[in-house]
C-alpha cells in the first residue's frame, strides 16, 4: 500500500502489491477450478462445455484456468463511450477517472420541502438535467425507481427520461433480456442505428452475479445480449461482507474476483473481444445494526484492491463513489461521500457510480450531488499534481522580488493566479461578510443552485423524429407487457 506520483497523471494511490495481485488470481483460479459456480442458464452451460469445462448436475461448472487466461487476453483492454452525438466522452483505460450517479434509489429527498418521498418522472427528468448541467458529473444512471409507471416499466421509462434529457453517456439497469432489448433500441434510434450504437456506445450495462458462487438466468441473458450487440457490460458481485462474501478484505476479494472472472469468460466466449468493464463493489455489514454500509475503510480497501486487479488484468474498472450513509445531507453525508471520491480517485478507478446516494443507497439526495460535484472538481485539481516547468517554479520572480519584498503586484502573480482552484459552492469570505449575506450553509447554496439549474438550464432536445421513435418502443412495451396507455402521462421531461 502506498501513494506515489504517476507517469504524467499526478497522483496515485495503490492499495495492493504486484505479489498480492498474483495471490489473490491464483485463490480465484482455484476456487472457480476446484468449487466451481452454478449457472441458471442452458446457452451459457453449454457455451462453458463445448470450451472444455466441467459440467455437473446439469448446470455446476468448473472453470479451467486456461479459460479464464483467454478470456483476459481476448478482452480489451480500453473502452470508450460515447455522448448522444457521437462525440467520445469516457475513455476507459489506465487511470483515468469519471463520476456518475447512481440508480433505482426508492426514495427521493425533495429539495424543497426536505421531505423524503417516492419518486415521480419529472424529479428523474429534473435530476438528470441536474447532472446534465454539473460538469464533473460524467455520465448519468437512473436515480430513482420511478413510482408512477407500471413496475414492468420502470427501467425503460426511466431510460427515455435519461436519453432525452442529457447528452451524456449513461449506465443502465434492466431487469430482463427483453428490457435491455428495449434499451437498446431506443438508444439506436437516439444515436442513428443499431450500427452506430455499436461502433460508438452510448451506455454500459451493469448486471450482477448472485453470490456466493451463482449467477441467475436474467443475469446471464443480459450479460449474453450486451456481447451479442458490442454494449459494454460490467458483470460486478454486489457482496456484503460477512452474509454473501467472507469479512475478511482479502477473502472477499477472491471469491468476488472469482465471479467477475467466471462472468468475463461466458461473456468472451459468446463474442470474443466484446467490451468488458471490471469490477464489483462489496459492502460490509454493520452487525450491530445488519446493514450493509458504504465508505468504510473497509469499503475503500475493497474498491482499491478491485482497482489493482483490473490494473494487473489491463481491464477497465468500475466502482463508487459519492454515496454516504447518512439520512439527510449533513456532515456525515459529506464526510463518507467526499472520502470515498477522494480515495476512488487517487486509486484510479475508471468509473464510479452512485453519486448522490444516501442512505445505503436507499434514497437520492440532489443537495449532496451538487455538492458532490464540486468535491469532484477539488479531487481533480489535486489528480493533476505540481508542474515543475521553468514557468511554474519561478526562480525568476523570486529573484525579481527578493528579500522582504511581496507577491501581489508581480507579473508572474497575475499571469498565474487565476489557475488556482476556485469553488462555486464553498464560502471564502470571513465571517462578517458570510453573516451580512444570509449566514448561508452549504446545503443551503445546495438548494439554491438546484433551483438555478432547473429554473434556467435547457439540456439539447432530441429531434421529433428521434422523440417518436421512443414513444414508438414505449408503446410497443407497454403492449407487450398488458399495460393501459392511459396510465402513462407523465413527464418525462423534454
Amino acid at each position: 500500500m502506498g501513494v506515489g506520483t504517476s507517469h504524467g497523471n499526478g497522483l496515485f494511490f495503490r492499495t495492493l502489491t504486484e505479489k498480492q495481485a498474483m495471490d489473490i488470481h491464483h485463490a480465484s483460479c482455484q476456487i472457480l477450478e476446484e468449487t466451481g459456480m452454478v449457472i441458471h442458464h442452458e446457452e451459457a452451460v453449454e457455451l462453458l462445455r463445448q470450451a472444455g469445462a466441467l459440467v455437473e448436475n446439469g448446470n455446476h461448472v468448473y472453470f479451467p484456468t486456461y479459460l479464464v487466461q483467454q478470456a483476459l487476453q481476448s478482452a480489451p483492454s480500453r473502452v470508450t463511450l460515447y455522448n448522444r452525438s457521437g462525440g467520445a466522452a469516457l475513455h476507459l483505460e489506465g487511470s483515468n477517472v469519471y463520476f456518475g450517479t447512481g440508480s433505482d434509489t426508492l426514495n427521493y429527498l425533495d429539495p424543497n420541502t426536505l421531505q423524503r418521498r417516492k419518486w415521480l418522472q419529472e424529479d428523474v427528468a429534473n435530476g438528470i438535467k441536474i447532472c446534465d448541467k454539473s460538469p464533473n458529473i460524467d455520465f448519468v444512471m437512473s436515480m430513482g425507481l420511478l413510482s408512477d409507471v407500471d413496475p414492468r416499466m420502470i427501467n425503460r421509462e426511466q431510460y427515455a427520461i435519461m436519453v432525452q434529457n442529457t447528452e451524456k453517456p449513461q449506465v443502465v439497469i434492466a431487469e430482463d433480456g427483453d428490457t435491455l432489448r428495449d434499451i437498446i433500441e431506443m438508444a439506436a434510434v437516439a444515436v442513428g442505428g443499431k450500427e452506430r450504437l455499436r461502433q460508438k456506445p452510448l451506455f454500459m450495462l451493469y448486471t450482477e452475479p448472485t453470490s456466493p458462487l451463482q449467477h441467475p438466468k436474467e443475469s446471464v441473458d443480459k450479460l449474453l445480449i450486451a456481447a451479442e450487440n458490442g454494449v459494454p457490460t460490467n458483470f460486478a458481485c454486489g457482496g456484503v461482507a460477512g452474509a454473501s462474501v467472507p469479512v475478511t478484505v482479502g477473502a472477499a476479494l477472491v471469491q468476488a474476483n472469482a465471479e467477475a472472472l467466471s462472468g468475463l469468460v461466458i461473456h468472451q466466449l459468446k463474442a470474443k473481444g466484446a467490451p468488458f468493464v471490471y469490477g464489483y463493489g462489496n459492502s460490509p455489514l454493520d452487525m450491530r445494526t445488519m446493514q450493509a454500509i458504504y465508505a468504510t475503510p473497509e469499503a475503500i480497501l475493497y474498491q482499491g484492491g478491485m482497482v489493482d486487479l483490473a490494473h494487473y488484468y489491463q481491464l477497465p474498472s468500475w466502482g463508487y463513489a459519492g454515496c454516504c450513509n447518512s439520512k439527510v445531507c449533513d456532515e456525515q453525508a459529506i464526510m463518507e461521500s467526499t472520502q470515498f471520491t477522494l480515495m476512488g480517485a487517487l486509486q484510479g478507478c475508471n468509473i464510479m457510480h452512485d453519486v448522490f446516494y444516501m442512505e445505503f443507497g436507499l434514497t437520492g439526495s440532489l443537495e449532496l450531488l451538487v455538492i458532490s460535484n464540486e468535491v469532484i472538481e477539488r479531487t481533480r485539481r489535486l489528480l493533476r499534481g505540481i508542474d515543475t516547468d521553468k514557468e511554474s517554479l519561478g526562480v525568476e520572480a523570486i529573484m525579481r522580488v527578493g528579500p522582504g519584498g511581496n507577491f501581489l503586484g508581480d507579473e508572474h502573480t497575475a499571469a498565474h493566479f487565476r489557475q488556482n482552484w476556485r469553488p462555486e459552492l464553498s464560502d471564502f469570505s470571513n465571517y462578517e461578510n458570510w453573516s451580512e449575506n444570509g449566514s448561508k450553509t452549504m446545503a443551503d447554496r445546495a438548494r439554491e443552485r438546484i433551483k438555478t439549474i432547473l429554473e434556467t438550464h435547457h439540456p439539447k432536445p432530441v429531434t421529433e423524429e428521434v422523440r417518436a421513435g421512443i414513444e414508438a418502443v414505449l408503446i410497443k412495451a407497454r403492449e407487450k407487457c398488458a399495460v393501459p396507455r392511459s396510465r402513462y402521462k407523465g413527464k418525462r421531461g423534454k
